[in-house]
Order: structure tokens, then sequence, then C-alpha cells
């Protein structure tokens, strides 16, 4: 009688013991699988070039002069800007801010310089020329830097050139348009 007893309540246990074995085995999948797409999305983001700047919405202006909160960027990378945009290509003057915004918004790249640098100017316009739409190069007096690359959401800045740093990111952020859908 005693065997018996044993015997079932060993059958009794061991569906109980295979459901948590079951529900532990589940448990751990779903917890690789979770670290995994985190892992995945931090990697892909921590290899773009440049730095991750909040982006400020894409509100149109009427105007350059109409009151905006204040760009969160030195240059801009998102926010209020102009309905119209500026022509791809190579600018002698700079471009107003919430012009280029709108230039970033539909995929484009600015390059920008802010120095009395010949020699410099001479190099970044090397690059840009390579690009028929999509890319900027504009001076932007009071930068912090030489120069500065921004895309929509997106920064770098520096102050020597770097030729393989700047198509870097070009190629990665010229033509992907940000337009909410």
């Amino acid at each position: 009688m005693a065997n018996r007893r044993r015997d079932r309540s060993q059958t009794k246990r061991g569906p109980v013991v295979k459901k948590r074995r079951g529900w532990f085995v589940g448990g751990f999948v779903v917890l690789v699988a979770v670290a995994v797409v985190v892992w995945l999305a931090w990697r892909s983001t921590a290899e773009l070039p440049g730095r991750a700047v909040p982006t400020q919405g894409n509100v149109h202006l009427v105007s350059p002069s109409d009151p905006h909160l204040p760009y969160n960027s030195v240059p801009p990378t998102s926010g209020p800007h102009l309905p119209y945009i500026a022509p791809w290509g190579i600018h002698t003057t700079p471009i107003a801010k919430e012009l280029q915004v709108h230039n970033l918004e539909d995929g484009g790249v600015m390059v920008q310089y802010s120095c009395d640098c010949p020699e410099l100017v001479a190099k970044l316009r090397g690059v840009v020329e390579r690009y028929r739409d999509h890319v900027i190069l504009a001076p932007y007096p009071g930068l912090p830097q030489k120069i500065a690359l921004t895309a929509w959401g997106r920064i770098d800045s520096f102050d020597e050139f770097d030729e393989a740093r700047i198509v870097r990111f070009i190629t990665a952020y010229s033509g992907v348009d940000h337009h909410k859908r």
C-alpha cells in the first residue's frame, strides 16, 4: 500500500514538474529573444555616424521671421521650417536655419563650415560635388567647431577635414525622407 501511494504521488508530480519546466524554458526563450532585439536595436543606432539629437517636430512656418521655439542644436537638426527647400549643391552664403531644416526633412545632409579657410572649403566642395542632390555645402558663421554635418535628428562636428567621416555621414543619411505619413 505504501508503494501505491508513492507511485501515485510520483505520477501526479510528473505533469506538474513538466509544466513548470515548460514555463521556465518558454520564459527563458522569450527573455533571450527580447535581449537579442534590444541589442540589435542598440547596435544599429550605435554604429550610425554622428550623434542623435531629439527631434523637435516638423511644423511649417510661413516665413523665417515667424516666432518658434529655439532649435536644440547648432546647426539645427529638426524643428519648425519653411514649406520649401534650398537648392541642393554649393552655397557661398549662409542658409536660413528655417530653410535648411526642410532640406533635412526631405533627406538632405548639410555640410557647413565656420572659418576663413579656402583650403578647407575647397576640400569640402570636392566631396559635396560628387552628389547630384540631397547634399548642401554652405557657410554657417558661429559654429562651435570648423565643420558641422547635419541630417534629420543627427549631428557631427569636428575641426579637421576627414573625408571618410564626411562620406560615411552623407551615405548614411542622404535621401532618407522624414515626412510624417
